[in-house]
């Protein structure tokens, strides 16, 4: 028999919290919502692991970009997985890099974060239209 995963908490609710401790460069808050085997995957599709390497990667990218904030203008529930659209803000140069995200989400906790290029190819794979 599989785990049982319940989530009493809305994953999306989680996952924009999580999301806001990102944009405040909340280490402690970020840590609380990582599952232990909590998986980073970037945009080019590296794997980042486990739950205190991750941590660590954060802390550098919040030293080397201090402004970092996303902002989703979409979030939906398909099956486990959180979908968000948005934009990345990085700094004044930077102000808009389009992207699509997702959590997954267990037990109330983040056990994947990753992000994606905002390109047709994604949005026929998570079953976004064109907008």
């Amino acid at each position: 028999m599989g785990k049982l995963f319940m989530n009493i908490k809305d994953p999306m609710l989680t996952t924009l919290q999580f999301n806001d401790y990102i944009s405040n460069q909340n280490l402690e808050g970020l840590s609380r919502l990582m599952a232990d085997e909590h998986t980073f995957i970037d945009r080019d599709d590296n794997i980042h692991q486990p739950k205190e390497y991750v941590i660590g990667c954060w802390e550098n990218f919040f030293k080397m970009f201090p402004n970092y904030k996303n902002t989703f203008k979409r979030v939906e529930l398909k099956d486990d997985l959180v979908i968000l659209v948005g934009y990345a803000y990085w700094n004044e140069d930077n102000t808009y890099d389009p992207a699509i995200w997702t959590a997954k989400i267990e037990n109330d906790l983040i056990t994947e974060w990753r992000i994606y290029y905002d390109n047709t190819e994604n949005r026929k794979l998570f079953l976004l239209d064109q907008s």
